[in-house]
């Protein structure tokens, strides 16, 4: 699975193919020379230059979603994702790309679902070592979506996107004919009892029209799905909920701040939007 994975990359400084040596350390290589060592977690740094002038997950952020999530309560959803890439990833040698992979959890649903290669892509190296870990077979690498994908033309079978950052022209770059774009985002009122008490960032105006507008030309809409988890949740798994997300960046630590106290039901509401290449 690994081997299938490392076919599609390509060298982010000449566009060459990679490969996976072993030894004397774990390291991918291209064919001009350019090699690129594993982190003793696992993943690889791609990025060059300056890197990426985007602000990483931090360490805390990502042991607060490791918690959240491992405790299952997004664990429908996973599930739902799962599913859906499932029927794209069939044929041996199918790969599905998760564009900011975070802690790899959606995509190991996908991988134990279908059985195809992964590759995960996220610029937080905390969230990746937790990925790597997750995920060994796959090729996890610290990479910014907005930058052009170290991956070849029409190399890739699925491309899901989970509250992550989209570059529909590089998915589309990437896809193969008939591939599928899977993008998950949340729906109005969602988590709106836990916003509430934490001040978590609630869901902007018009989110599914601006979804639809960049996306337009690349991909075509071939269904959407909308899914409820009703959910009950402690102030400790409050306190980490809102730290996960986007909204830790401007939030203290919860647990430095004072967690939310008692419990509090709620809802998970998402959007689950399917496109195939135009």
């Amino acid at each position: 699975m690994l081997s299938d994975a490392v076919a599609a990359l390509r060298c982010p400084l000449c566009q060459g193919a990679l490969q996976l040596r072993e030894q004397p350390q774990r390291t991918l290589a291209c064919g001009s020379g350019h090699l690129f060592d594993s982190a003793k977690q696992g993943y690889f740094n791609l990025l060059t230059g300056k890197g990426t002038v985007f602000e990483a997950d931090t360490a805390d952020m990502v042991a607060a979603r490791c918690r959240f999530l491992d405790a299952g309560h997004y664990a429908a959803l996973a599930a739902a994702v799962a599913e859906e890439a499932a029927g794209a990833l069939r044929l041996p040698g199918a790969v599905v790309l998760d564009a900011g992979t975070g802690t790899g959890h959606y995509l190991h649903a996908v991988i134990e679902e279908s059985g195809a290669a992964g590759i995960g892509l996220d610029i937080s190296k905390f969230a990746l070592r937790r990925a790597a870990r997750l995920n060994p077979q796959a090729a996890n690498l610290v990479w910014d979506i907005w930058r052009p994908l170290p991956v070849a033309d029409n190399s890739v079978d699925v491309v899901m996107v989970v509250f992550a950052p989209r570059n529909p022209a590089e998915f589309a770059r990437v896809i193969r004919p008939g591939g599928k774009l899977i993008v998950v985002t949340p729906r109005p009122g969602h988590l709106a009892e836990v916003a509430a008490r934490t001040g978590m960032l609630g869901i902007e105006d018009g989110k599914e029209e601006r979804l639809a507008e960049t996306i337009k030309g690349y991909f075509t809409p071939a269904g959407v799905l909308g899914l409820d988890v009703p959910l009950e949740l402690t102030g400790p798994q409050m306190g980490d909920l809102a730290f996960m997300g986007p909204a830790g960046h401007h939030l203290r630590d919860q647990g430095q701040a004072g967690e939310p106290t008692g419990s509090v039901a709620t809802t998970a509401r998402f959007r689950i939007s399917v496109f195939t290449a135009s």
